[in-house]
C-alpha cells in the first residue's frame, strides 16, 4: 500500500470480532505515517507534538475533531504544559489496530503539512 491509497480511503465501521492487523502489518505501515509510533503495550498508533502555544495546539485539536467526526474514528486526545498534543489511535471495537488508524493518522499529518 502507498500513501496516496491511504489518504484516499475512509474509515468504515470494524464490528466487534474483527480482526486487529497483524504486528507485521502494522510494522509495514508504520513507514507511510512518519512521526506515529506503535505503542509498547501494542494495539495504538500515538502521536506527540509541542506547538507553538497554546491557541495553536487548540487550533490543531479542532481541526482534528473535525477530520475525526467526519472519517467516524475518533482518536483519544490528551493536550498538557498548554502546547503539547498527544493522540492516541485505536480501533476500540476490535481491541487494537485496523485499517482506520493509519487511514486517520495520514490524514491527520496531512493536515500538519500546512503548519510546516
Amino acid at each position: 500500500m502507498e500513501l496516496s491509497e491511504l489518504l484516499s480511503r475512509r474509515c468504515v465501521e470494524r464490528p466487534r470480532g474483527s480482526p486487529t492487523l497483524a504486528q507485521e502489518e502494522a510494522e509495514r505501515l508504520l513507514p507511510l505515517v512518519p512521526g506515529w509510533e506503535l505503542a509498547p503495550e501494542g494495539g495504538a498508533l500515538r502521536w506527540r507534538r509541542r506547538f507553538a502555544d497554546f491557541a495553536a495546539a487548540m487550533a490543531f485539536v479542532d481541526r482534528v475533531a473535525a477530520l475525526a467526526e467526519s472519517e467516524g474514528h475518533h482518536p483519544d486526545i490528551r493536550v498538557h504544559s498548554y502546547r503539547w498534543v498527544e493522540l492516541a489511535l485505536s480501533t476500540h471495537s476490535i481491541g487494537g489496530l485496523s485499517e482506520n488508524d493509519f487511514i486517520l493518522a495520514a490524514k491527520t499529518n496531512r493536515l500538519l503539512e500546512g503548519d510546516a
